[in-house]
């Protein structure tokens, strides 16, 4: 793709903004989808991300922490929790570190499972012990999105109440999800690759961040797993999937 000397090229995931920036330090690079650019090393900072990487962050750490207190308020038997993510990327890190960051106060242990590819995923949820305390969070990252009906039929078989970070989880059968539009960055992205074809530097664009957060619930999952959805938790929903 460098070789075919672009004068700008929209990116997707970190995996690919990795790959991405180990070929070229001068093709502007225009993301999406990336959760933690600082953090990944993409970037200098959101407000001057320097170099020839800019874009649209998918969310923040912070939100990790609340889908474990989302998880003990719909199910507050849960004293054990998998952790669903990707270890190799420095997302999958931070959304683990921020979880386990207000465990000890929700009296939840965790338990951090691979998620890089379906057969990790497979083993990595067979091995994990079920029982009445037991959930699981899904974190953010390509292969949870990618391998979403693996996961959450996985969840339905054993009765597992289950968090995830985007509303198409849940449109897809899972119980709960709270984050922003997984579109969110890539409608904007065609304006910075306008505005970068139009002659602006790189450099004065910011990485931007999503500042609407969506909570989903999906009431037939619940019944399914003979879970009563709180009535509080349901006034706050911005989408009931009946």
């Amino acid at each position: 793709m460098v070789a075919l000397a672009p004068d700008v090229i929209l990116a997707d995931t970190s995996t690919v903004v990795a790959a991405l920036q180990q070929a070229t330090q001068t093709v502007p690079i225009v993301f999406a989808g990336v959760i933690d650019p600082v953090g990944a090393g993409f970037v200098a900072s959101l407000a001057r991300p320097g170099g020839n990487t800019t874009g649209f962050a998918s969310l923040d750490y912070g939100t990790s922490g609340k889908w474990l207190e989302l998880l003990k308020e719909i199910a507050p038997r849960v004293t054990r929790a998998a952790i669903l993510r990707d270890p190799t990327i420095a997302a999958g890190i931070g959304q683990l570190a921020a979880i386990q960051a207000v465990a000890p106060a929700l009296g939840v242990e965790l338990s951090p499972l691979g998620a890089r590819d379906a057969g990790e995923i497979e083993r990595a949820l067979a091995a994990f012990p079920l029982g009445a305390n037991a959930g699981l969070i899904v974190t953010a990252g390509p292969s949870t999105g990618t391998h979403r009906d693996l996961i959450i039929a996985f969840a339905a078989r054993h009765r597992l109440p289950a968090v995830y970070p985007f509303r198409y989880h849940v449109a897809s059968g899972g119980l709960i999800s709270y984050g922003p539009d997984s579109l969110y960055g890539y409608r904007p992205a065609a304006g910075y690759i306008d505005r970068i074809l139009k002659g602006e530097k790189l450099a004065d664009l910011p990485v931007q961040t999503p500042t609407k957060y969506d909570l989903v619930l999906n009431l037939k999952t619940a019944k399914a797993l003979g879970l009563t959805m709180p009535d509080n938790l349901l006034a706050r929903a911005d989408e009931v999937i009946e």
